[in-house]
């Protein structure tokens, strides 16, 4: 909350700033949800490996090397702008750690996923469950933070008793706002993995 000042009667910018802050929470769990691997094909699962290209002058992340799609449920597909790279994509995509395997016939590289097993499953439910929870631990720390702010400015006469209730109350609510966000995030990618 550094960088706002508390004005008795305004909420607006102090529900902004928090927002805000709470929202940066959400979108890291969301970039982290794309990370657990459900049965479906997603161009997000690869877009990001680094690929060593061009005899070694340049590392690029893979989605500014090609085009990236998902013409099937469990397939991807990865079209290179510039065929030379072609050879430095599969080797690439064999190195990282997403346990695909890419066909490549020449133009574009397939990687194809396998069906999930139970066992897999169970291991990306409880990592599903661990990273839910360290986003409920970033929210609650962002409110803990901004109670000690108001907490403080009371303390200074900065803002009334009355008022400082009213942001707790606030803080409280947008909590809960985004608590519930990161629940509903992670009860849909658990359907995906429960597919």
């Amino acid at each position: 909350m550094i960088g706002i000042t508390l004005t008795e009667g305004a909420t607006a910018p102090f529900e902004k700033a928090t927002q805000e802050e709470m929202t940066k929470s959400i979108k890291h769990f969301e970039h982290e949800l794309v990370g657990i691997r459900s049965g479906r094909a997603h161009p997000a699962m690869i877009e990001s490996i680094k690929v060593v290209c061009y005899g070694g002058e340049s590392e690029l992340p893979l989605k500014s090397l090609a085009s990236i799609s998902t013409p099937e449920p469990r397939c991807i597909v990865v079209q290179p702008w510039d065929p030379t790279t072609l050879v430095d994509i599969e080797r690439a995509i064999k190195e990282s750690d997403t346990g695909l395997t890419p066909i490549n016939d020449g133009n574009i590289i397939r990687l194809q996923l396998q069906e999930m097993s139970s066992d897999r499953r169970e291991e990306l439910l409880k990592l599903l469950g661990k990273k839910l929870e360290e986003c409920r631990v970033s929210v609650r720390n962002i409110r803990k933070n901004v109670q000690n702010f108001v907490r403080d400015c009371q303390k200074d006469k900065a803002i009334s008793d009355d008022f400082a209730k009213r942001l707790n109350d606030l803080l409280q609510k947008l909590t809960d706002q985004s608590i519930k966000k990161a629940e509903e995030l992670a009860a849909k990618k658990e359907s995906d993995l429960k597919l």
